[in-house]
């Protein structure tokens, strides 16, 4: 079982930075490098849409087009921590984000079915 928790959400100007965090725990050690790990978003009425991911070796990484450029997704090994660095936030990134965990690495990264730990979400708005 894997426990996912996000933090670092909050209210700010159009053109400013965030940084999410992402706590992710579990039952035996080296937890990052059993996961593909992916953000994803979720504005008011509308699905959850794919954001960025990070490959388990962290050496590959994939962005939306529309966060292409502005977002960054990282990770910190020794915390057990996964990133995503908001730059030049628009009101369109207003949303829930939410972090998740893919044990079986396939290519449908960009699908939501394919994750299999969900964190509950932290909110990002953003003012015009």
């Amino acid at each position: 079982q894997v426990q996912l928790v996000e933090s670092g959400g909050g209210l700010v100007q159009a053109g400013a930075s965030l940084r999410l965090s992402c706590i992710v725990s579990g039952r035996s050690g080296r937890t990052l490098f059993r996961y593909v790990m992916g953000w994803f978003r979720q504005a008011p009425g509308k699905g959850r849409e794919f954001v960025g991911y990070l490959s388990r070796s962290a050496r590959t990484t994939d962005y939306a087009d529309s966060v292409k450029g502005r977002f960054t997704i990282s990770r910190d090994i020794a915390k057990n921590t996964v990133y995503l660095q908001m730059n030049s936030l628009k009101p369109e990134d207003t949303a829930v984000y939410y972090c998740a965990a893919d044990a079986e690495g396939g290519p449908m990264y960009r699908d939501v079915d394919a994750y299999d730990y969900w964190g509950l979400g932290t909110q990002v708005t953003v003012s015009s």
